[in-house]
């Protein structure tokens, strides 16, 4: 059983950024890919980013994302990030962490315009 904590969410202007990271117990990071998820006001989950197990030599983003967002992972502290550059109004969401079938609760994006 995995246990996942995300943090690093907050309130931003557009064209700010923020990290977010997300801490994982309970399992063995290392051997495990992770990914990043959001949920907008009134929308369905929906992927962010994928980072593969071990490395982390492959990733995968969503469109939407592609050139702004960074996934990362330390594997020496059991932790993923996301790393979010030039923000916009529609990145507003609740972002949720993401391993094998484990998810975190999630940490609330919001950017003003």
């Amino acid at each position: 059983q995995m246990h996942l904590v995300e943090s690093g969410g907050g309130l931003v202007q557009a064209g700010g950024s923020l990290r977010l990271s997300c801490t994982v117990s309970g399992g063995f990071f290392r051997e495990n890919p992770m990914g990043w998820y959001r949920q907008r006001p009134g929308g369905q989950r929906d992927f962010v980013a994928w980072i593969s197990s071990g490395g982390g030599e492959r990733t995968n983003y969503a469109n939407s994302v592609k050139g702004r967002f960074t996934i990362s992972r330390d594997n020496a502290k059991n932790t993923v990030y996301l790393q979010m550059n030039g923000l916009k109004s529609d990145d507003t969401a609740v972002d949720y962490c993401w391993s094998t079938g484990w998810w975190g609760l999630g940490t609330q994006v919001t950017v003003s315009s």
